[in-house]
């Protein structure tokens, strides 16, 4: 079933942009990797098995993404783990990227599989909730490796990232049919555009995916509202239980499409 919401006419939006380089917001755990960076949720409770976020940094950036997004996703929900980017960055660029060559794609599988065993070695992890996303280019990285893993993944998501091409990212279509999708596309976005999000919205369509896709209305920008909506989405896949959106959004939703 297809569902449209369309944002409301004359609204503005409340969100905020994250700033990039803003690193204080949250302290974190010492890491066990160089190339990792933990978060514990608020008042860890070692005896309750928490649902993890697996978090895939955007262009130019690092694994110390996680301080800046963890305050807009939730403080108490989850433990959160982020690695740092596989690829070196274009020139003048600082931090890492993803990069979609088969070299990179293999070097990023096995870097998020480490994280994830780093944070199930050091807190107690729901196995059967464990969530992969990412922004920009870590969106369409963690597409690419959830596709290719469903089995480990209670659902995907990529915010302003592209759906992953070539290297038969629907290898495992059978498997990834009950797999949750979460893409996030700003309206007037340049790496990701209102076209190609359109032209991917038939490939779910064809390919029977259950995908979520909300469009809002920015640009290239990682806003407070898409985060919001990200930990409001993976409480749902927890819980069984409806969770409220911003509504500040255009969504579009394929569920199960036959």
């Amino acid at each position: 079933m297809n569902r449209m919401h369309s944002w409301p006419p004359g609204a503005v939006s409340a969100s905020r942009f994250i700033p990039r380089m803003d690193r204080a917001m949250v302290a974190l755990p010492p890491s066990c990797s160089p190339n990792c960076t933990l978060f514990v949720p608020h008042h860890y409770e070692p005896n309750f098995g928490y649902p993890l976020l697996v978090w895939l940094h955007g262009p130019g950036d690092d694994e110390r993404q996680l301080k800046q997004i963890m305050p807009h996703v939730s403080l108490r929900n989850y433990v959160a783990v982020c690695p740092r980017g596989c690829s070196s960055p274009l020139p003048g660029e600082p931090g890492f990227r993803w990069s979609q060559t088969a070299q990179s794609i293999e070097a990023a599988e096995e870097r998020v599989l480490e994280s994830i065993d780093t944070a199930c070695a050091r807190y107690q992890i729901a196995a059967e909730h464990v969530f992969l996303a990412g922004f920009q280019c870590g969106g369409t990285m963690a597409l690419r490796i959830g596709l290719q893993h469903p089995e480990r993944f209670a659902g995907l998501a990529s915010i302003g990232g592209s759906f992953p091409e070539g290297l038969a990212p629907l290898a495992r279509l059978r498997q990834i049919r009950g797999l949750p999708l979460f893409i996030a596309q700003g309206r007037d976005s340049l790496e990701y555009p209102l076209q190609q999000s359109c032209a991917e919205l038939h490939l779910f369509h064809a390919a029977s995916l259950h995908v979520t896709l909300r469009q809002y209305p920015v640009a290239d920008d990682l806003t407070t509202a898409m985060l919001s909506d990200l930990n409001a989405w993976m409480m749902e896949r927890v819980t069984g239980v409806s969770q409220e959106s911003s509504d500040e959004v255009q969504v579009s939703c394929l569920n199960g499409l036959n």
